[in-house]
C-alpha cells in the first residue's frame, strides 16, 4: 500500500524546518562561544549570566586516583587498596583497535574539529528532534572536562553542580574544553579520557577495565573486546556485561557496525565479531586485606603506614595517598615463612576453639616482619571463628588487648642484671618457696611494692644464671629481681618497645604481669641475637609513587639498649634451654641450627609462650585461652586443636613449643647457618667480686674474709670429706675464683677429715682440686682453690 501523499509532504517539510532551526541554533552556539549571551534576552539571559559568574574560569585539573599495590618481599602482588580501581597507562600501552573503537562510537571526527564539533552537535540535534536514536552532541574533550569536574567533586553538592543540566554549565564546560585543547594535544586528551572514564563494575580507566572484564592488559585487547569496552562508557550500568550480557552485546554490535560504517574495520571483520559471544573472562580486583594470603600482616602494614608520616603529615593526606596514590609498596613478608607459620598454627589451634594460636617472625637487627599468623581468620562470620581483631600486634594497631607473657619476662630481668654488671655466676640458694618482703623492692616512683611469694615448679637448690634460666626457677629470679630492683627491668622492657603501664610496676615483674602481643615480644627478643640493638617491628621495605619514584619510607628507629657483650651472654644462657637439660630440648624443640629460647606460662594457665630464635630469626609462639570476644580465659579444660587440655599439658615448652618447632623446623632451611657470638666475660661484670680461696681456714677466719669482700657467709648444714683437717673449710659454693654479686651468700662447707682408703685399693674418692668424689656439689669444682 502506497504512503499517504500528504503525510510524505508533511515529513519532508518538517525535516526542512528542523534543518533550518538547527542551522540557526548551531550558528548561535558558535557565536555564543565568543558572546555567551547573544540571542538571549530577559530572565534567561540573567540566569545564564549569574550561573557563569559563579563558575571558575580556569580548570584546576585533579590528579586521578589510582589503586595502590602491595608486594611481598619477592615482588609478588599480595593486595590492592583503592578508592577507585584505576591504573593510569600511557596511550602507547593501549591497543590501537581500542582507540579506534572508542572514537568511532563517541567522537569519530575527534582529530578534525576543535573543542566543539559543530557538525556532530547539529547531527545530534536533528536526530533527537526527529525522534531518531538519541545521540550526544558533546565532543570527547567536552566529555573529558565533565569527567574531570566530577572527579574533583568531594561532596554531593559539588557533584550535582558538575552534572547539572543548565545552559550556564554547558557554556562553562565549553570554555574549559576550548582552553584545554589549547594546552593539550589530541593524543594527550585521548589518553586522559581513556584513563579517567568509568567502565562499570568498579573499573576506572582502560587498564582496570581490560583486566576486570577480559583479564588482559590494555595493549592486548582484541576487536570484539575493544568494542565491548568502548560501548560501556556511555552508560556503564545499563551496558554492564556481567549483569546485562544481552544488552552489552547489543551495544558492542552497535560499536562494531559504526566502525564498519566509518571504514575503521572491514565489514567482514565486523560481521565475524558480531557473530561471536562476548567472551568475558572476569578478574575481580580485591580491595583490602580480607582475601589475601596474609590478611593480618597486610592489615598491620596498612595501619603502620597510616600512622607514619611517610605518606603525609595528616591522617587525611595519608589515607588519600594510600587509597589513591597509585603506590607500589614492597613489604617484608616472606611468603614461604608465612605458609609455614600458617600450617603450624592451623595444625595446633582451630578457628572456633576457645583459644588463640599465633606466631610472629621478626629479623634481628632490622625489625623486618617476616610473617604473622593467627588461628582466627579475618572476616565477619563469628560462628566460623572469623574476626577483625588482630591478636598478633599491639592493641593500638590491632584492637586486641594482648595476653600476659609469664616467665618469658625472666630474660629481661636477666638482661638487666647483666647490664648492671652482675656476673653470669650470680648464684642463689633457691628453695621451693621464697617470699619477697615489703621494702626490699621499689617501683619507678620509688615506692615500696607489695610483698609477694614465689613458688617453684621446677626444682630447688643452688642456681646461677645458666642453670636458673635453663630450669626457669621462679625463686631464683625472685632473688635476682630483688638484687636488680624492679624499675631497671621495667625501663629496659619499655626501651624494647613494650608498653608497661604504671600499674604493672609490681613484683613479680619477672613473671610477666604486662599484656603483650606476639609481634611485640618477637621484636623485643630480637635485641638478644642483634647483640643489644632493638629495632621496632617494620613491615615495609620500600614505597614508590605512581611514576616509580622512591617515596621516603618510615625511618629506621633502631637503637642500642645494652652492650653486645650483654647480648652475647643472654644468647649463651638462653641456648641452654635448647640443650640437654633444658625444657626445649626435653620437649624435642631443637633445630638442626643453633637456637635459643625461653618458655612462659601465665597465672591460671591463661596463656603459654615459647620465645625461640636462631642468630637470624626470632619466632614468638603463643597459645592463649580466649572467648569469642577475645577476653583471656584459662586453657585448662579447653579443647584446642581437637583435644582436651589437662593441667599437666599446659606449658610453654609442651604446648606453644611444638607449634614453634613445626614452623621453625620448616623455615630453618631458608636461614643462613650461623652461630651466636661467643661470650667475652672480660666485658661483663664490674659489680662482682671473686670468692676468695678459703681451704683449710677456720670458719671464723673464712667468714671474716667473705664479709670483707662484701659477701655473706653461710654455714652449710652438712660436712664433707676433704684433704683438709677436720673442722676447717673444705670448700665453698660457689668455689674460689667465681665472680659473685656483692651481698650474695656463700656456703661454707667444713671438713670431716680425709676420706678413708678404698677397701679394694682404689684411688681417693675426691679431695684434690677438680675432684669429683665426695665433696663435690652443685656448681663446685672440688675443694676450695
Amino acid at each position: 500500500m502506497s504512503a499517504n501523499p500528504l503525510a510524505v509532504v508533511g515529513t519532508v517539510l518538517r525535516r526542512i524546518v528542523v534543518l533550518v532551526v538547527v542551522s540557526a541554533l548551531a550558528g548561535m552556539l558558535v557565536a555564543g562561544l565568543a558572546l555567551p549571551f547573544a540571542g538571549l534576552t530577559g530572565i534567561a539571559a540573567r540566569e545564564v549570566a549569574a550561573g557563569i559568574e559563579n563558575l571558575p574560569t580556569e580548570l584546576d585539573e585533579a590528579t586521578l586516583p589510582q589503586r595502590t599495590k602491595v608486594l611481598d618481599s619477592n615482588g609478588k602482588t599480595i593486595a590492592y587498596f583503592y578508592a577507585q580501581n584505576r591504573v593510569s597507562v600511557p596511550l602507547s600501552k593501549v591497543a590501537p583497535v581500542m582507540k579506534r573503537a572508542l572514537l568511532a562510537i563517541e567522537d569519530s571526527r575527534f582529530f578534525k574539529h576543535g573543542a566543539l564539533d559543530v557538525q556532530g552537535t547539529s547531527r545530534a540535534l536533528v536526530n533527537n528532534v526527529l525522534g531518531q536514536p538519541t545521540q550526544g552532541g558533546s565532543s570527547l574533550t567536552q566529555q573529558l572536562i565533565k569527567q574531570i569536574l566530577v572527579s574533583k567533586a568531594d561532596t554531593r553538592a559539588q557533584y550535582e553542580a558538575a552534572t547539572e543540566q543548565t545552559v550556564a554549565r554547558k557554556l562553562q564546560e565549553l570554555q574549559f574544553a576550548m582552553a584545554y585543547e589549547q594546552e593539550h594535544s589530541k593524543r594527550e586528551i585521548l589518553e586522559s579520557y581513556l584513563n579517567i572514564a568509568f567502565f562499570g563494575d568498579g573499573a576506572y580507566g582502560i587498564s582496570a577495565a581490560a583486566r576486570q572484564f577480559f583479564s588482559v592488559p590494555p595493549d592486548q585487547l582484541t576487536l570484539k573486546q575493544a568494542a565491548t569496552l568502548a560501548g560501556l562508557v556511555q552508560n556503564p550500568s545499563a551496558y554492564n556485561p556481567t549483569l546485562n550480557p544481552a544488552t552489552a552485546r547489543e551495544r558492542r554490535d552497535t560499536v562494531l557496525a559504526r566502525m564498519a560504517e566509518l571504514k575503521v574495520i572491514k565489514r567482514k571483520a565486523a560481521r565475524r565479531a558480531i557473530a561471536s559471544p562476548l567472551g568475558l573472562n572476569v578478574t575481580q580486583t580485591p580491595n583490602g586485606c580480607v582475601s589475601t594470603a596474609a590478611p593480618f600482616f597486610c592489615d598491620f602494614a596498612r595501619i603502620y603506614l597510616l600512622n607514619s608520616t611517610a605518606l603525609g603529615q595528616t591522617r587525611s593526606q595519608r589515607e588519600d595517598g594510600f587509597l589513591g596514590g597509585g603506590l607500589t609498596i614492597k613489604t617484608t613478608i616472606d611468603p614461604r615463612m608465612q605458609r609455614a607459620a600458617d600450617q603450624a598454627v592451623r595444625e595446633r589451634v582451630n578457628p572456633t576453639d576457645s583459644a588463640i594460636g599465633a606466631i610472629a617472625l621478626v629479623e634481628p637487627g632490622t625489625g623486618e616482619v617476616r610473617a604473622l599468623s593467627q588461628s582466627r581468620p579475618m572476616g565477619r562470620n563469628a560462628n566460623s571463628g572469623e574476626t577483625y581483631l588482630n591478636y598478633l600486634v599491639p592493641k593500638d594497631v590491632g584492637g586486641a588487648a594482648g595476653f600476659q607473657a609469664g616467665s618469658t619476662f625472666k630474660a629481661y630481668v636477666l638482661a638487666t642484671a647483666l647490664k648492671q654488671g652482675l656476673p653470669l655466676s650470680t648464684t642463689f640458694t633457691s628453695p621451693q618457696k621464697y617470699r619477697v618482703e615489703q621494702g626490699t623492692v621499689q617501683n619507678c616512683a620509688g615506692a615500696n611494692v607489695a610483698p609477694w611469694g614465689a613458688d617453684n615448679s621446677t626444682g630447688t637448690g643452688r642456681f646461677d644464671m645458666y642453670t636458673g634460666t635453663q630450669q626457669s626457677v621462679n625463686t631464683y629470679f625472685a632473688q635476682l629481681e630483688q638484687l636488680t630492683n624492679i624499675c631497671p627491668a621495667v625501663r629496659m622492657v619499655r626501651q624494647l618497645g613494650i608498653n608497661v603501664p604504671v600499674a604493672d610496676e609490681v613484683a613479680p615483674f619477672t613473671l610477666g604481669p604486662t599484656d603483650v602481643s606476639p609481634l611485640g615480644m618477637a621484636a623485643a627478643y630480637a635485641a638478644f641475637p642483634a647483640r643489644g640493638t632493638y629495632c621496632p617491628a617494620n613491615p615495609i621495605i620500600s614505597i614508590r609513587d605512581a611514576d616509580g619514584r622512591l617515596v621516603n619510607s618510615p625511618a629506621n628507629q633502631c637503637k642500642r639498649v645494652f652492650s653486645p657483650a650483654v647480648g652475647d651472654a643472654i644468647n649463651d644462657v638462653l641456648r641452654g634451654v635448647q640443650e640437654d637439660g633444658g625444657f626445649g630440648a626435653s620437649n624435642g624443640l631443637t633445630l638442626s641450627q643453633v637456637s635459643a629460647g625461653k618458655t612462659g606460662t601465665t597465672t591460671a594457665n591463661k596463656a603459654v609462650w615459647f620465645m625461640g630464635y636462631t642468630p637470624n630469626l626470632v619466632a614468638s609462639s603463643m597459645i592463649a585461652g580466649a572467648n569469642q570476644e577475645g577476653s583471656p580465659i584459662s586453657l585448662e579444660g579447653q579443647t584446642v586443636g581437637g583435644r582436651p587440655l589437662s593441667f599437666d599439658e599446659i606449658g610453654g615448652s609442651s604446648l606453644a613449643g611444638p607449634m614453634w618447632k613445626r614452623a621453625m623446623g620448616v623455615i630453618q632451611q631458608w636461614l643462613p647457618d650461623q652461630d651466636f657470638a661467643p661470650v667475652d666475660e672480660s666485658k661483663l661484670g664490674g659489680l662482682g667480686v671473686d670468692v676468695p680461696f678459703l681451704g683449710g681456714q677456720s670458719f671464723a677466719v673464712a667468714a671474716a674474709q667473705l664479709r670483707a669482700a662484701d659477701l655473706e657467709p653461710v654455714a652449710a648444714p652438712t660436712r664433707v670429706q676433704s684433704i683438709y683437717p677436720e673442722g676447717t673449710v673444705a670448700k665453698t659454693e660457689p668455689g674460689a675464683g667465681v665472680e659473685m654479686a656483692r651481698g650474695q651468700r656463700v656456703l661454707i662447707y667444713l671438713s670431716e677429715g680425709a676420706p678413708r682408703p678404698p677397701v679394694n685399693g682404689g684411688g681417693p674418692g675426691g679431695g684434690g682440686p677438680g675432684g669429683t668424689g665426695p665433696g663435690g656439689g652443685p656448681g663446685d669444682d672440688g675443694p676450695v682453690r
